[in-house]
């Protein structure tokens, strides 16, 4: 069982470092390791039928390599110093969690919006959304910015501490490699709907109580922020299933009912228009200073759940089964 002080180290280092560019990182590589496993087997896989077992084989391979080496890692630490396991159990649990980064990434485009440089903006921004940026204006960038720091709060935060807290540090990077296959595999279009099948479904499976957490930690966040936290558990109960994802539009919905504008609406994706459906009511236009609201939403609800998965691990410490 992982300690309390690890969870609670991690969380705050993230807050503190986020993901200094220099340091190596096990998410970039489980990323590598797909990218190679990916063209591995699609030279023994040829066919739609053979490729939806290669998305299996794919997914047992990265999700099983990636939860045995942390194990046999943090294992073999322990075995050479109680010190040099503990600091790496730490660095660990550290990596699996994103909510600097994603604050970072997300003032990376608010930036020069402010200024007014669009060209720099639809930059940032295509960095961190897989839509075409291109054409974008001030409004479709603040409202995909905003949409990604709702939708990232579950994966880059709220799921890997979830996972952290019951599972540990193997547990935790193996959900991280199931996002991972999800954000490299996970699409739908002709290149990956075989192969990626397996990835999204399952994806789909690991983020669903996460993702419905993240919805009354958002309706939370908001009566913390005096946002309107009603109108975020309502609209986020309501609007929940306005996307293609089961879990997507539970966290979107409850922000854009927190700050009363509307998420969501086509648009265009590797060169096609997708019609999706708004998510949220306008009460008001959106502005660029959203993305701030968000990022506080963001980090009220993270810095609840540390206190919620904390509470939930003393009180099973000291239950007598334990």
């Amino acid at each position: 069982m992982i300690s309390l002080a690890v969870c609670i180290g991690a969380f705050v280092l993230d807050v503190l470092l986020g993901d200094p560019v220099n340091w190596p990182h096990p998410i970039r590589w489980i990323g590598n390791t797909i990218s190679r496993s990916e063209k591995m087997l699609r030279r023994w896989f040829t066919s739609p039928a053979q490729l939806y077992i290669a998305g299996g084989l794919l997914w047992i391979m990265v999700v099983g390599a990636s939860a045995a080496v942390t194990w046999f890692a943090i294992w073999a630490a322990f075995q050479i110093h109680w010190l040099a396991g503990s600091v790496l159990q730490l660095w660990l649990a550290f990596t699996v969690l994103a909510g600097k980064c994603l604050q970072d990434c997300a003032l990376d485009v608010l930036e020069p919006l402010r200024r007014g440089d669009i060209a720099e903006a639809r930059i940032k921004l295509s960095y961190i959304v897989g839509r075409d940026t291109r054409s974008l204006d001030n409004e479709q960038m603040t409202r995909a910015t905003v949409e990604t720091v709702a939708e990232n709060t579950v994966d880059g935060i709220i799921a890997p501490l979830f996972y952290l807290f019951i599972g540990g540090v193997p547990l935790a990077m193996a959900y991280k490699a199931v996002n991972t296959l999800d954000s490299m595999v996970g699409y739908r279009n002709e290149r990956y709907r075989e192969l990626g099948c397996v990835s999204a479904r399952i994806d789909d499976v690991a983020n669903f109580i996460p993702a419905r957490l993240t919805w009354l930690l958002f309706s939370a966040a908001a009566w913390l922020q005096k946002q309107d936290y009603k109108a975020a558990f309502v609209i986020g109960w309501r609007d929940r299933y306005q996307h293609k994802s089961p879990n997507c539009a539970w966290s979107e919905a409850a922000v854009a009912g927190a700050l009363g504008i509307r998420l969501g609406g086509p648009n265009q994706y590797f060169g096609e228009w997708v019609a999706k459906p708004w998510i949220g009511d306008a009460k008001r236009a959106i502005e660029a200073e959203d993305i701030v609201r968000s990022i506080r939403l963001m980090k009220a609800a993270a810095w609840i759940a540390l206190v919620l998965f904390s509470a939930c691990y003393l009180l099973w410490s000291f239950l007598p089964v334990n």
